[in-house]
C-alpha cells in the first residue's frame, strides 16, 4: 500500500503544480509535454484525479495530525 499511496501522493502533487502554472503563466505542462488532446494527455489527467480521489479518501488514516497513526 505504500507504493500506491507514494504514486498517488506524487501524481496529486504533478496535478497541483500544472495548477499553478497554467493561473500564473496560462502554461499547461502536461499538454505541452504529451500533446493537446492526445490520449495519453487524458489518461494522465484521470490518474491525477483518480489520485486525489484516493488521498482525499485515505488521508486521514495516513496523517498523523488529522489522527492517523
Amino acid at each position: 500500500m505504500k507504493g500506491l499511496h507514494m504514486a498517488a501522493f506524487l501524481l496529486v502533487i504533478v496535478g497541483g503544480l500544472n495548477w499553478l502554472l497554467i493561473g500564473l503563466l496560462n502554461l499547461n505542462l502536461v499538454s505541452s509535454i504529451l500533446g493537446s488532446g492526445s490520449m495519453l494527455e487524458k489518461l494522465v489527467y484521470i490518474l491525477v484525479g483518480a489520485s486525489a480521489v484516493y488521498v482525499l479518501a485515505t488521508h486521514k488514516k495516513d496523517c498523523k495530525i488529522c489522527g492517523g497513526k
